[in-house]
């Protein structure tokens, strides 16, 4: 294979760490970097796991780098080719892998005016689709409240938004939708935009607000992680200050359809 070091250098651009590749497919870090220095060859056995990593095949590999670009970008998808809409994701698989892992997320609600709703979510990648799950934990002692909801979806990029659709798990199933961007190109940690959900306190009534996400890592302390979520005001100290200036702007309303019209 004359391209193999080039193509696993390409492969590796598109990873947020050389670390996180090699902790995500299970190879020794230095044992990779001979690998990508052309000190070693890796066994077919370690090419075959590299390959599956980015849904291509071992043989994929020894292209020419311009085609081994396209075919990075066009992996083989695990599902129904009948439905169009699952035709949209993921989009741009290899842009969206630089966001795999753990998110804290913050948003405001027309359930808790004036509060912030924090919750966590994660991207994972699977069967060549980038698939989301999120938990959202609210607790209100004062009116006796204690929510507990998890949502499951399927994330897509296009034109550097990152599009989210998903649902609530159980015997009641609504969907939400948010659309993401980075502050800039090569800002990773926060992602910022709206989502468009129902409020649960509220006649399950639609709503659209601002929302950011705050990437925590690939592998986070998810105890820690879960003791962060529920409604915050604006004025707590849990709140990053990057979080607080976007949603506390006096522009960043929460826009609900009245109960009554």
């Amino acid at each position: 294979m004359p391209h193999l070091v080039e193509n696993l250098k390409i492969a590796c651009a598109t990873q947020r760490s050389i670390s996180h590749l090699c902790r995500a497919i299970d190879i020794n870090r230095q044992q990779f970097n001979r690998y990508i220095n052309g000190q070693t060859r890796p066994s077919a056995h370690n090419l075959a796991r590299i390959a599956k990593y980015f849904d291509l095949d071992a043989a994929d590999f020894g292209l020419a780098p311009r085609l081994f670009r396209e075919r990075l970008r066009k992996p083989t998808l695990d599902l129904n080719q009948s439905s169009e809409l699952l035709k949209a994701f993921p989009g741009d698989l290899t842009a969206l892998r630089r966001h795999i892992g753990y998110f804290q997320t913050y948003h405001r609600s027309p359930s808790w005016p004036g509060m912030v709703v924090c919750s966590c979510s994660r991207f994972v990648e699977k069967g060549g689709l980038v698939h989301v799950k999120s938990m959202e934990r609210l607790r209100d002692a004062g009116n006796g409240i204690q929510q507990f909801s998890k949502y499951v979806g399927l994330a897509a990029f296009y034109r550097n938004r990152i599009f989210i659709t998903e649902r609530v798990v159980g015997p009641n199933p609504v969907l939400s939708q948010t659309i993401l961007l980075p502050f800039d190109e090569y800002q990773r940690v926060y992602l910022r935009g709206t989502t468009m959900g129902v409020s649960w306190r509220r006649e399950n009534l639609p709503y659209a607000s601002r929302m950011i996400w705050r990437h925590v890592g690939a592998e986070p302390n998810l105890r820690e992680l879960l003791s962060r979520c529920g409604p915050l005001p604006l004025s707590s100290r849990q709140l990053p200050p990057t979080v607080r200036s976007f949603l506390a702007d006096p522009s960043a309303e929460v826009y609900a359809v009245p109960a009554e019209y």
